[in-house]
């Protein structure tokens, strides 16, 4: 099977195509190329690499490279809450309209799945403690970022059929580690603010929940889009998460405190947040109980993060710099004239 990953060379793509290659699966990447390594990556020729922006793919492109693409596991966005916020039509048109446009194409072309990342951020600020389901809870989206992963699940509901099978998984905030790492998600930022500086300060009182998910097991999830059978996974959504897969914040700042050791921990109280939602993993670990089996959990992501600090020497510069956050790195390619303000590559 030949399998198309937009944004493969992402913070999760980077991590997702090199599992698909150990599963024999044939690979195509398109990236924009922003985003750098905090580590070496090895060439990897088993990857047809394609760098282009999403919002350039044209029927052309499912003519000649993208010819024989089977599946579709679309990553490429503007990836976050304050990424979407940096320009907010730029997200409507990379994350919304690239995104339908993409799944358009592939249909006319003949690609028979089209496995999409989604979000649950759609969710917005819960009004009840009640765990959130996919179908039936209320959504309520309140960033750009959210608004257009929402609507964009709508449309490719409407493009889904028997030949056409749409599935979208709706992850919980990852952590876990990566050669393009990121630190601008929250138990990441945890884990590394403690590694390098000896000390984690939390502004509020710890008390907002959140669930968050290893990196593998939502790599995972997308696979068992691909391999499920349809009638598991055509036209459905799926939160993505583990048993008993929703955290408070001190639940996560105790965890980042005792994987890396000598750390001081803190509570400040002075700030209330507001973003505190519980998510329902029910519907992904019994329907596609036989595709989707996590197996990390917040110790055992924190001792990877730990390794990896430990091999590459990080820093508490490296670790708040540009390559592991990812709006500084837009803004730096923007400085530098890279890229314009319309994160497009400035041509010589």
């Amino acid at each position: 099977m030949n399998i198309l990953v937009t944004g493969n060379q992402g913070y999760i793509g980077s991590v997702l195509t090199k599992i698909l290659l150990d599963k024999g699966y044939d690979l195509i990447g398109i990236d924009v190329g922003y985003y750098e390594t905090i580590e070496p990556v090895p060439h990897e020729s088993r990857i047809t690499q394609i760098i282009k922006d999403m919002r350039d793919i044209s029927e052309d492109d499912f003519k000649n490279e993208l010819k024989d693409v089977d599946a579709i596991i679309h990553l490429a966005a503007l990836s976050n809450d304050p990424l979407g916020e940096f320009n907010q039509d730029l997200t409507y048109d990379i994350n919304f309209k690239a995104t339908v446009n993409l799944a358009k194409l592939a249909k006319a072309a003949g690609v028979k799945r089209f496995v999409y990342s989604s979000s649950q951020s759609m969710y917005g600020i819960s009004k009840t403690d009640a765990e959130l389901e996919e179908d039936n809870s209320e959504k309520n989206p309140v960033t750009a970022y959210a608004k257009t992963k929402w609507d964009a699940e709508q449309e490719l509901r409407k493009l889904g059929d028997d030949d056409f099978i749409v599935s979208c998984f709706r992850p919980s905030t990852v952590f876990g580690a990566s050669p393009r790492l990121r630190c601008d998600i929250v138990y990441n930022n945890l884990v590394a603010c403690g590694y390098t500086t000896g000390k984690i300060e939390i502004l509020s009182d710890g008390t907002p929940w959140r669930p968050v998910v290893h990196i593998r097991d939502v790599c995972n999830a997308f696979i068992a889009g691909i391999e499920a059978p349809k009638e598991l996974v055509a036209n459905e959504s799926f939160n993505v998460g583990i048993p008993n897969g929703n955290f408070t914040v001190r639940d996560l700042a105790e965890a980042a405190q005792k994987v890396v050791g000598d750390c001081e921990l803190t509570f400040t109280g002075e700030h209330t947040d507001p973003r505190t939602y519980k998510v329902s993993f029910k519907k992904i670990l019994t329907q596609l109980k036989d595709y989707y089996k996590p197996e990390w959990d917040l110790l055992r992501g924190g001792k990877e993060l730990i390794e990896l600090f430990d091999r590459i020497g990080m820093t508490e510069e490296r670790f708040r710099g540009r390559k592991c956050i990812r709006l500084q790195q837009l803004k730096h390619l923007i400085s530098k004239g890279k890229i314009d303000g319309n994160l497009r590559e400035k041509k010589e």
